[in-house]
C-alpha cells in the first residue's frame, strides 16, 4: 500500500486506537514517524514505542497512555498537508491552547516540539498540533 502521508497516516492510527481504547497500535516504520513518536514520548502523550519486525517488514509498536481511563492525547491533528504546507518561523509559531498542548514542527535540526524550536530559535514546517 503506497501513503502520501505518512504522518497524516500515523496521527489517524493514534487517534483511531484511543477511540477503540486500545492500549497499543502499530505503524509503518520510518525515520519521520520515529521522530514525531520520540517528540510525543518526551512530551508525555504516549507511555513508549519501539521497532519490531511483522513478516519481514519493519513496523512501530506504540503503547497509548491514558490517565484515569481517559487518553492523554484528547485532541491530535494534521496542519500541514501535502496539498497545503503550512510553514512559521521560530516567532510566529502557533501555540495551542494556550500552552497546554504543543505543536510538532520538524525544523533543519530535526522533528521538535514548539518550546524546543523556539529556544533553539529555529521555524520550519508546522506537522502537527496535539492536546
Amino acid at each position: 500500500m503506497n501513503i502520501n502521508d505518512p504522518v497524516g497516516d500515523l496521527i489517524t492510527r493514534i487517534r483511531n486506537a484511543h477511540l477503540r481504547g486500545r492500549s497499543k497500535t502499530h505503524s509503518p516504520a520510518s525515520t519521520l514517524r520515529a521522530r514525531v513518536l520520540q517528540v510525543l514520548k518526551d512530551e508525555g502523550y504516549i507511555r513508549d514505542f519501539r521497532e519490531i519486525e511483522n513478516e519481514g517488514r519493519k513496523e512501530l509498536e506504540i503503547e497509548l497512555k491514558y490517565f484515569e481511563g481517559a487518553p492523554a492525547i484528547q485532541e491530535i491533528q494534521r496542519v500541514s498537508k501535502p496539498g497545503r504546507r503550512v510553514y512559521s518561523g521560530s516567532k510566529e509559531l502557533p501555540i495551542v491552547r494556550n500552552g497546554l498542548g504543543i505543536t510538532i514542527v520538524s525544523t533543519p535540526r530535526g522533528v521538535l516540539s514548539d518550546a524546543e524550536a523556539r529556544e533553539h530559535n529555529v521555524g520550519g514546517e508546522v506537522l502537527a498540533e496535539v492536546f
